[in-house]
């Protein structure tokens, strides 16, 4: 059998197991039984035939064909799932038999199935996200399953994508030790290595392959076909997560497996948007694309136990009522407090929901925000495609403000944002927020501008916001510019931007009626603290609608506070002096 034909033989492997995921036993089509070592050693003891039921037809040929026969039939046990606590399904019984792992304590052992794994395969399917608490054993089940698919399917590729490159380097170790771990004869066979680096481990013999990828690196995926993909700790995924994971989500074979996997970290980003795109368990239909929900909150994990807890708040009891939770997990949960603080949340997980809203450095309270969020409507009107959103009309005796972020500009840039607002109120009127060219964004704002009275129109003069500036001046003869210390346009510095993000918060938290954006307030939801003391979008979100809310609403505060004058129409033919 040469290697195309064991390509050929786990691609139909592959189509049947995701035909029938649910079957409780999968009858095996393979030649012969228990001929091989390598059978006897992955095939669980009670799905062995005895060797007087095989007729001669099924009795063995040459070695290296009846390995990969065997093989291929051994591996159809990796759709089984466990109907109850306490089966042992092909999955779990491989796992315990023939991987092993480090445990804390850093000895090796075998890598048998806690809680959590368990329950991982009764429920899951092909397309899985997990939610879970630290130290769980995710990562290292996933890990695992997924070895064995490669080595048991010809024809695989298997990838693993983390956060950065030496966090894929740590969990490949842990697949590097599990091969370590196989039977000599098996290492220098079958399941020989023709590469094996820290990255990428090959076997020629299976024309498969298991390697490691950074999801820093934006071309992540391309170019590939993958049968088993596994993102890790995909909330800490840097720089554009969601498009990384999209790249790599279309390189996965239509029957392919996918899990990501992560602990929580605030409630945005592109892991938070998938688990709330995804279905619980019991929703899906076993069909479709969708992702399957699983979370695993911290008393799953048998070993997170200390001294029996005494004089239990309401907070514990309600826990102890709801959870079964014993008296030595509840000691171990005030042991994370005092070592962990507001962390606590974040790393040791006890509900889907608000350890999203717990964790993360949002600069503002997410609560009031997603409250704010649901009492919206739909805006009055859309043009541009819906990149433009009208809220309020101007009225006549009304003052307006439009401010403008000009961000990168361009088709491939970031985005740029223009803000509408009445003077007086600081009520949001209209919005804007699409990838433009400085011409072309210069041109919308000035007719923005007209349109609400001829607004003083306030640019922030940053990156290309000059150019902006110059095109409205010189170009579209717009004279109502606002003027920061003798200079058009509004310039944001290290010392302007808290006062800017400080009164966002303010207004936030006192005025939510003021905000009518979807758009503008998922962006709130996603500012965040840096290292540095420093303030902006999180990785992968983006802020410009905020920035250009933020510059709106300084510029009116400076003028309300100082009163000075500025020109604005508050009618057809009529002009204003404040």
């Amino acid at each position: 059998m040469n290697p195309s034909s064991w390509a050929e033989s786990g691609a139909i492997l592959r189509q049947t197991e995701s035909k029938d995921p649910d079957a409780a036993h999968i009858t095996t089509t393979a030649r012969t039984f228990l001929a091989t070592t390598l059978y006897q050693r992955f095939q669980p003891t009670e799905r062995r035939p005895p060797i007087a039921d095989l007729s001669p037809a099924k009795r063995p040929r040459k070695k290296r064909q009846t390995e990969m026969d065997c093989l291929l039939a051994a591996a159809r046990g990796l759709g089984v799932r466990p109907r109850q606590s306490g089966d042992m399904t092909p999955p779990i019984t491989w796992a315990a038999k023939h991987l092993r792992v480090r445990d804390r304590d850093g000895a090796q052992r075998f890598l048998r199935a806690n809680p959590a794994q368990v329950q991982f395969e009764r429920n899951r399917q092909q397309r899985n996200i997990i939610l879970k608490a630290r130290q769980m054993g995710v990562t290292t089940w996933i890990a695992g399953r997924f070895f064995l698919k490669t080595i048991m399917i010809p024809g695989t590729l298997t990838v693993m994508a983390a956060q950065t490159r030496e966090s894929a380097e740590a969990i490949f170790g842990t697949v590097q030790r599990f091969w370590d771990c196989l039977e000599e004869e098996d290492q220098r066979g079958i399941f020989r290595r023709s590469i094996a680096n820290v990255s990428t481990m090959r076997f020629p013999e299976l024309d498969s392959e298991f390697r490691v990828l950074s999801a820093s690196d934006a071309n992540a995926g391309r170019g590939l076909t993958i049968q088993n993909l596994h993102c890790s700790e995909v909330a800490r995924w840097p720089g554009r997560a969601s498009e990384t994971f999209a790249g790599l989500r279309a390189a996965l074979a239509p029957g392919g497996e996918l899990v990501l996997e992560s602990t929580p970290n605030g409630a945005y980003g592109c892991f938070y948007d998938e688990w709330n795109k995804a279905l619980d368990p019991s929703q899906h239909d076993g069909k479709g694309s969708a992702l399957v929900r699983h979370f695993f909150p911290w008393w799953m994990e048998p070993a997170y136990v200390a001294a029996p807890a005494e004089e239990l708040s309401a907070e514990e009891r309600q826990l102890v009522e709801r959870h079964g939770l014993s008296l030595e997990q509840i000691g171990f949960r005030r042991g994370l407090e005092e070592s962990y603080h507001r962390l606590r949340s974040q790393e040791f997980a006890e509900d889907a929901e608000t350890c999203f809203r717990a964790t993360g450095d949002c600069c503002f309270d997410i609560e009031e925000i997603e409250t704010r969020i649901e009492e919206l409507g739909k805006p009055m009107s859309t043009r541009r495609g819906g990149a433009l959103q009208i809220y309020l009309p101007p009225q006549r005796g009304r003052r307006y403000l439009v401010a403008v972020d000009s961000a990168g500009g361009g088709s491939d840039g970031d985005f740029a944002a223009v803000q509408v607002i009445e003077v007086q109120s600081g009520l949001q009127c209209a919005e804007l927020q699409q990838r433009l060219k400085p011409m072309e964004l210069a041109q919308i704002a000035a007719e923005l501008a007209r349109e609400y009275h001829d607004a003083l129109l306030a640019v922030e003069r940053n990156n290309q916001g000059a150019a902006v500036l110059a095109l409205l001046e010189r170009m579209l003869h717009y004279a109502n510019l606002y003027p920061e210390t003798g200079e058009k346009g509004w310039l944001t510095t290290a010392a302007s931007k808290p006062r800017m993000v400080g009164l966002m918060g303010a207004l936030l938290a006192e005025s939510p009626g003021l905000f009518l954006s979807r758009r503008l307030l998922a962006e709130c939801r996603t500012f965040v603290g840096k290292e540095g003391g420093q303030t902006g979008a999180a990785n992968g979100a983006h802020d410009d609608c905020f920035m250009a809310m933020a510059v709106a609403q300084s510029v009116r505060a400076e003028l309300l506070t100082r009163k000075e004058s500025f020109v604005g129409r508050i009618g057809p033919g009529s002009y204003v002096y404040l």
